[in-house]
């Protein structure tokens, strides 16, 4: 872990088993099994999640184009699909 790393601080614990590409990658794939279940893009996935969260209060995004933007905006049907269950496993998956 470098020194000075989030991952060595207090709280920031969760964020070790992200910093290597390993990790990331079955981290994002574990993740978008979820979407797929839910029917929706990882995108759409990520975005609701963030909508949902009650610890992010705004929710930006970027597109390249005008289907990146509706993608973007479908992601508020996916809100409600995110049940506490579907949240948790997000949980599991994001700290472990």
């Amino acid at each position: 872990m470098p020194e000075g790393s989030r991952a060595t601080l207090p709280g920031y614990e969760w964020l070790k088993g992200m910093l290597t590409d390993e990790g990331r990658n079955k981290k994002v794939a574990e993740l978008k099994l979820i979407a797929d279940e839910l029917g929706v893009t990882l995108a759409q996935f990520s975005l609701a999640w963030c909508a949902k969260n009650p610890n992010v209060s705004t929710v930006i995004t970027g597109a390249s184009n005008a289907d990146q933007v509706r993608e973007n905006m479908t992601a508020l049907d996916a809100i409600p699909l995110l049940t506490k269950e579907i949240m948790d496993r997000v949980d599991l998956i994001s700290y472990f």
